[in-house]
């Protein structure tokens, strides 16, 4: 039996295109379920593991109790390991340090490494300032001898990039990219919203604000367990198109909205693979837009071949492990073809949704009070539209809707810069809907 789970692949689409149209839209459910009951009435069997806590500790992590907040963090962080997971704490500043263990390596997680890693985080102090990139490359040496790992890294920060350059910034993720996986946590109010969203974009992670330093304990926490039950590193989402058309883009959309076209790498003849990094068991859920060549009306083709793949690695083969076909068919029949896909249509709108929150909020912080109301009035319209019930809380701090249907706001004045950020960070976690649901079942598929 394998060890790896179970993957399933799902299409929702409209196969039906008018005589002439090329544009196919499809979404893809992937679900990966652990493979076969536990054994004996034990934890199912786990692939090794390997686990990087990297606290920002910049002077300003000791105002507002931020430091103290991470320090139980992190503690709690290293009590949720799995015995046997190589794991490291390292302390952010101007140049990152190993507070645990002593010299740039991984130590196997176990009752006597656990202790001494909550007595080191208990000697961290708050000095120096922020370089984000010298600390992902120190976590990219530790993690050079687990390729063989199911890799990740918890990133906390309270403040931005300032004692580095851009430019270095972007030299260490290139670096980084695909070597490890980053979740990372912004505390407070003074870090960088598009530098966080930059950082896990390239090492497909997801990242979230913690606007009170209390709640990161908890945060830490479940990042950990999340990342405890990630079964098999390194699976891609591999893509075939036929001579002649092009894939337009693949965006993943559950559970972030994350553009993953950029990140396609040639895997063979009209084939190309994007990174989803690690999984356990969950669901996820990519958008994919084919262009094809117009056909005779009747003619039925396989617009796109979509496969879950494990590539080869060492003396280990590739795998495939599912795969499902997006289909496209010419018809005269306009009920057919002008049929919506309910699934297409819900996470069409939760893409655009936050694109309208990003250049709402940017326009308003630029002083184009225009713009910023045409953007945040239409995202209020396709946040009821998709849904999104928590994203509407978070715009109802920020405008003063006067008509949900038409898009109708007011800007608010004095906007908390925690209540901005929150909408901000928060625009690309999408949500699954019985909603959505009940549209992708009556739009046919």
């Amino acid at each position: 039996m394998s060890d790896l789970p179970e993957f399933t692949i799902r299409v929702d689409q409209n196969p039906y295109l008018p005589a002439g149209a090329r544009e196919m839209h499809a979404i893809v459910s992937v679900e990966a379920a652990s493979a076969g009951p536990p054994v004996r009435a034990q934890a199912p069997r786990r692939g090794p593991g390997a686990e990087i806590i990297i606290v920002d500790t910049s002077g300003s992590m000791s105002y507002g109790g931020k430091l103290v907040a991470a320090k139980r963090a992190a503690r709690a962080a290293v009590k949720a390991l799995r015995d046997g997971v190589h794991f490291a704490v390292v302390g952010g500043a101007n140049q990152p340090r190993m507070i645990y263990p002593q010299g740039e390596r991984l130590v196997r997680a176990g009752d006597r490494t656990r202790r001494g890693a909550l007595v080191a985080i208990g000697r961290l102090d708050a000095a120096g300032g922020t370089a984000i990139g010298s600390w992902l490359r120190l976590a990219g040496r530790l993690f050079e001898g687990h390729r063989d790992a199911v890799r990740h890294a918890i990133l906390l920060t309270d403040g931005k990039n300032q004692h580095e350059s851009a430019a270095e910034l972007d030299a260490a993720l290139r670096h980084c990219a695909d070597a490890f996986v980053c979740d990372a946590r912004g505390v407070g109010t003074d870090w960088d919203v598009a530098e966080l969203r930059k950082i896990t974009s390239v090492l497909l992670g997801g990242f979230l604000d913690v606007p009170d330093p209390a709640d990161l304990e908890s945060d830490f926490l479940s990042m950990t367990r999340d990342a405890m039950g990630k079964e098999v590193a390194d699976v891609a989402l591999r893509v075939w198109t036929p001579q002649h058309a092009r894939l337009r883009f693949v965006k993943q959309m559950v559970p972030l909205v994350e553009d993953l076209t950029g990140r396609r790498s040639e895997s063979g003849r009209q084939t190309g693979d994007y990174p989803t990094g690690a999984w356990g068991t969950e669901e996820r859920e990519y958008h994919l837009c084919v262009e094809v060549p117009p056909g005779d009306v009747g003619r039925q083709m396989r617009a796109a071949w979509v496969k879950i793949v494990v590539p080869a690695a060492g003396e280990e083969p590739e795998r495939e492990l599912a795969h499902g076909s997006v289909l496209a068919e010419w018809t005269e029949d306009e009920g057919k073809s002008t049929r919506i896909n309910g699934r297409v249509a819900h996470h069409t709108g939760q893409s655009e949704l936050a694109d309208a929150i990003r250049e709402g909020l940017e326009a308003r912080r630029e002083g184009d009070e225009d713009t910023a109301t045409t953007r945040l009035g239409r995202a209020v319209v396709l946040a009821q539209r998709v849904g999104n019930e928590q994203i509407a809380g978070l715009l109802d701090r920020v405008v003063d809707v006067v008509d949900p249907e038409t898009g109708t706001v007011r800007l608010k004045r004095g906007v908390s810069k925690a209540d901005e950020m929150s909408l901000d960070t928060r625009s690309v976690r999408t949500v699954r809907t019985r909603h959505g649901d009940r549209e992708a079942n009556e739009g046919g598929g």
